[in-house]
Order: C-alpha cells, then structure tokens, then sequence
C-alpha cells in the first residue's frame, strides 16, 4: 500500500468511510485537503477582480479602490452576480434538455409514466388536449418558449407557478424575470468590465436570476422528470457501498440529468443485452447512484428495481465507489463529477463516457446524447461497457465495503407522496405543527464539501441538533447523500428525535429526517411549503420553516440561495459567499433583506448554535401565528 495516501485525511461524519477512504493506496478528494488549507484572503473576501488587463486589484483598507474606481462594494457583487449568473445557467441548461427529451418523447408517442403530473402541468399551464402525447409536447413547448423569450420579456409560466403574495412581491419589487436563458446572458453582461456599479442593483439581479433558477431550473425539471420517468413512490431501500454487487457489470452514475440516460437504462434490462453480460462472465447490468442523479433515480426507484442497485454516496464518496474496484464504467452527464475520478478510473481500468459535453472529462471518450440516434450509440455504449467489463475484472483487485450504509432507508418522498402518506392533504401535518409536537420545519439541502469542518461533518451535526430539538428535517441535494449513509433516514433514526418528534415519527413508521432526493428536488420543498401557506392563508415567510444550506459548495448553490431569499426564507450557511469584503453585501443579505423579501442569510459554522438560531426564528414564527 501507498503510505503517502493512508493518512491526514479530512474528518467525514461518516466514520466508517472516513476510515476507508484513510487507508486507500490512491489519492482522493479528502487527501488533498489538507494541501490547500492556506486560502486567499483577498478571494475569502471576495475583494479581488481580474477581470482587465489592469489587474488582478486587490481592494485593501489601504487601497481601497482598483486602477479603475471600483471599490469593494462593486467588485464584491459584480464577483457574486457572475456566480450567481453561471449557477443559474446550469441549471436552466438542466431543464432545457429535460423539457426538449419530454417533447421527442412525446413526439414519437413514447412511454408517459406521470400522467397525473402531466395533467397537473397542462392544467396550469391552460392546456387542452385529451390526447396525452400532444399534452406532454404542449407543455414542453411552453416551457421552453419560455426559456427562450428575450431578458425584456418577462416569463409566461411563472405567475401560473408561483404563490400570489410571492409574486405580487417580486413584481413591487422589479425582479419578475424575463427568458432564463437571456436573464443569465444579462447578468454576465452586467457584471463585465467598467459597466455596472450599483452593489444594490445588481443584488436585485441575483434574486431575479434565483426566481428563474427556482420555478424553471428546480420546479419544472422535477415534474417534467415526472411526466416520462415515474412519479416517486414511498419505500426503504439500501444505500451506501453495500449496494455494489460484484456479481454484475456496475455502471456508476454521476450528474443532474436523469432523463438523458433512461433509453440506455431501459436497453439494460432487454434480454439480448442481459444475454451479453451473461457471456462476458457476469449476471447482468446494474446502476449505482452516485451525486444527485442517483438520488433521484432512487427517489423513482420502485419503477426500476430491476436495474438500479442502490445509492452509493454524494460528490465525495464518489471516489471511494470507484476505489472498491466493483465500478467497472461510470457514465456522467453533469456537473458533481469530480476531476479527481480521472486517475482512479485510469488506475482500476473503469471506462468513463460522458452524453453531455458540458461533463466531458480530460480521459473520457464523448458519446453526446442524440434522442434521434439514441438506439446505435445506446448499443455502442454497452458494447464498450462489456469489453471494459472484460478487461479489468480478474486483473483488477475488489476491495468491497458491504458493511457500509444500511438497507432501509425511506425515500421515494416528493410533494404528492407525502401528501398522500398523510391522507391527501397536509391537515394531518399543520395537526402536529400546531399541536407543538413538530416545532417546525428546516429544509437540510444542497451540497457537501469538506471543508465546513469536513465531509457532511456540519450537515450531519446540524440535522441531529434540529431533530433533538424536535424541528422535522426534509432534505435534497449531496447532503441527502452524507445523511442516509449516517443512518437518520431509517424508521429507527426517532431514538435521536426529540420527545415529541419521535413520538410522531413512531406512530407514523417514519423517521426525522424525510429524503426529497436531488438538489432538484428543493423545488419540491418550494411546492410543500407553498401548499402549506396556501392551507394557513399566510405567505411564506410567516411559516415555521427555515432553509440551511450548511456545506454549500458551487454556484448554482448560490443561484439556490438567491431563490430561497426571494421566497422570503431564513438561509443558513455554514460558510460565507465571498461577499464579506464588501459591507453593502453583508448588509443587505443579512439584515435588509428582511424588508425586502421576507428573507435573510445566516452565517454559523458551529451546528449547536445554528439550531439554536433556527429554532429561535420558528419560534417567533410560531408566535406570529398564534400557535
């Protein structure tokens, strides 16, 4: 074993793989912390520009100002919008091929497996089609138009889609969005060299860009998955590197773009390509989940148990899936896929495709997704999977971890199955809330990084705080990952509850913490929390709920966070944007906010004290409600 590998490896909350990944012979993510632990104070800040030849400025006390005038105040948020701006874009690229899948599916009369959800959509949207595959392309249709208006013509579909008081908000406000794609060419321009200057102006742009983020790039990529993959149905299953079944060909896989891949995940389960596993030495195909399109194929995985094993881990245990050596190609669509996969899979012989080429990795072979032309390179694709399969496996050695996760864990939870769990309506729900026995409500969601005091280690503390404090977690995105592989997503996990809460979550078979899947999937909180002000007629921001997104980790986290802000909802970060060089951002996000939308950024990077404020802010909630 490599020595220079086997230790110094960043704390993980779960401790098991914490001690794997140590005493792996390769270098992973978690080893390579410990290298970059000096960082930029001028970046932290957020007070350096590169953004001309002039530069780079690094605006001090001192030198307040760069070559051109800008001082920190603009530099900080023009730094900020051009995040919030790339975050946007990626996840309205994510709805875009969601939406135009859906329409050649629709096109060719393909499988409709969410006819509900298509009803729903065609409803709101003011559709009227009795045949289901002329809806599905009408609703396609809508949205992309949509996506496709100039940033001067504002969105169609997002008052059918969002909450009245909400958007009567945003329209006072001036932040009602026009075409998403154009709104984030528009806030690249806005923050490019010597043009704009104005830190409040262009905060106002983060919310817009967060508002078209939320209903298009979260809301509409969730149902729109629906309509063609299967609505999410309530069950326990395995997850962690205990899924891994060497017995199989595994394919891992790794992004945001569920709808992508389903032809190939179909053709995996047909006898003539379970035939050739059968002659490559192995008993057929399977698919490990791994970052959020595994979770949300686990979140639909009763309608494909056939082929889906299981959900390994979030971003940073993907490359402890790979190293078990039970990987044998990993098929990669979007962002979460780590650079660092690259010379573990040259390493273990693991053939790497990417359909996508905003994912193409460095030493992956490009197979772009072609709905037309799917079959061929489909069957290309598993040509190449088998012959990899046949490769590496006898010469590469396995070094499994069944131990690891646990087999029961719920999931399946989504807007309309939880509400069916509590009888079709959420009164059963408000019932307890207003009872007392759930305090209230904190969405857990977004990424894992390792450095809020390292892998999950934040997220996980802060969730066993919240349930303590009998506060109901609902979670989405990598941080599902790092707390089902903890276990508090299994009925079992009540022991760890408050009092009260664990009386619920016993009577109910449920466990404290309640899994949404993806970090799509936030927009399906959006829907619950929407559904239960519109139940209390109140708005938003008078709910018992906050949002924390305690290890958030890329951009389109912030675009995210810039959506929750402008639903008027307490965010917690464990660690600050890089804003705080600037006092009109730290202003502004912190306290301002407040008048403006309801919202309000907390930052705290001790899980004690951050349930300690959440649960101060539902308890004046709470108050304001009379309850």
């Amino acid at each position: 074993m490599n020595q220079r590998y086997s230790c110094n490896t960043c704390k993980s909350a779960d401790k098991l793989l914490e001690g794997y990944i140590a005493e792996l012979p390769m270098e992973t993510s978690h080893h390579r912390v410990e290298g970059q632990s000096t960082k930029c104070a001028f970046g932290l800040q957020g007070v350096c520009c590169r953004l001309c030849a002039n530069g780079p400025c690094r605006v001090t006390p001192e030198s307040p100002r760069g070559i051109c005038g800008a001082n920190a105040d603009t530099i900080v948020v023009r730094n900020l919008l051009r995040a919030v701006a790339s975050g946007s874009g990626c996840y309205i690229h994510v709805v875009e091929n969601t939406a135009r899948n859906v329409k050649n599916v629709a096109k060719t009369k393909g499988p409709i497996k969410g006819v509900s959800t298509l009803n729903r959509l065609a409803g709101l949207f003011g559709i009227e089609e009795e045949d289901i595959h002329k809806q599905a392309e009408a609703v396609a249709d809508a949205v992309l138009q949509d996506l496709y208006l100039p940033e001067y013509e504002k969105m169609r579909l997002t008052e059918k889609l969002s909450y009245a008081p909400r958007y009567e908000k945003w329209k006072e406000l001036g932040i009602l969005p026009g075409g998403a794609k154009s709104e984030v060419f528009h806030g690249v321009v806005k923050c490019s060299t010597n043009l704009n200057s104005d830190p409040v102006n262009m905060l106002l742009d983060c919310l817009k860009l967060g508002i078209s983020t939320g209903i298009y790039g979260l809301v509409l990529t969730n149902l729109l998955n629906d309509v063609v993959l299967g609505e999410p149905e309530i069950r326990l299953a395995p997850v962690g590197l205990r899924v891994i079944d060497p017995d199989y060909i595994n394919i891992m896989i790794t992004g945001h773009q569920h709808s992508m891949f389903t032809f190939l995940q179909d053709r995996l389960t047909d006898e003539d390509v379970k035939e050739k596993a059968k002659k490559a030495g192995a008993k057929g195909f399977k698919l490990v989940g791994c970052t959020c399109v595994g979770q949300d194929l686990q979140l639909r995985g009763a309608h494909y148990t056939e082929i889906f094993d299981g959900h390994a881990g979030n971003n940073y245990t993907s490359e402890a899936i790979l190293a078990t050596g039970g990987i044998d190609a990993v098929i990669s669509e979007f962002n979460c896929t780590l650079p660092g996969i690259e010379p573990i899979c040259d390493q273990l012989k693991i053939k790497q495709i990417c359909i996508d080429n905003v994912a193409k990795k460095a030493n992956a072979e490009l197979k772009e997704f072609d709905f037309a032309n799917r079959p061929a390179v489909t069957d290309q694709i598993i040509d190449q999977i088998v012959a990899a399969y046949q490769a590496r496996r006898g010469s590469v050695p396995l070094n499994l971890f069944p131990e690891h996760g646990n087999a029961d864990t719920l999931t399946g939870i989504s807007e309309i199955s939880l509400k069916k769990f509590f009888g079709g309506n959420w009164q059963p729900l408000i019932d307890q809330i207003v009872a007392g026995n759930i305090k209230g409500i904190a969405g857990v969601v977004g990424c894992s990084n390792l450095t809020a005091g390292g892998h999950d280690v934040l997220t996980v503390d802060l969730v066993r705080e919240l349930i303590a404090k009998d506060i109901l977690v609902l979670t989405a995105g990598c941080s599902s990952g790092g707390i089902e592989n903890c276990g508090l997503m299994t009925p079992k996990a009540a022991q760890y509850a408050g009092p009260k809460l664990r009386a619920v979550c016993e009577k109910l078979g449920i466990p404290p913490v309640l899994n949404f899947g993806p970090c799509l999937a936030i927009g399906r909180l959006e829907i619950v929390a929407t559904e239960l002000a519109q139940a209390l007629n109140v708005d938003l921001p008078q709910l018992p709920l906050v949002l924390s997104a305690a290890q958030w980790l890329e951009e389109q986290a912030l675009a995210d966070g810039c959506y929750g802000l402008a639903l008027g909802l307490p965010l917690h970060l464990g660690l600050p944007p890089f804003v705080t060089g600037s006092k009109v951002a730290v202003q502004v996000l912190t306290e301002d906010m407040k008048g403006l939308t309801g919202g309000q950024v907390i930052i705290n990077g001790d899980a004690k004290e951050s349930a300690a404020i959440l649960e101060q802010i539902i308890l004046e909630k709470r108050q304001g409600l009379n309850i």
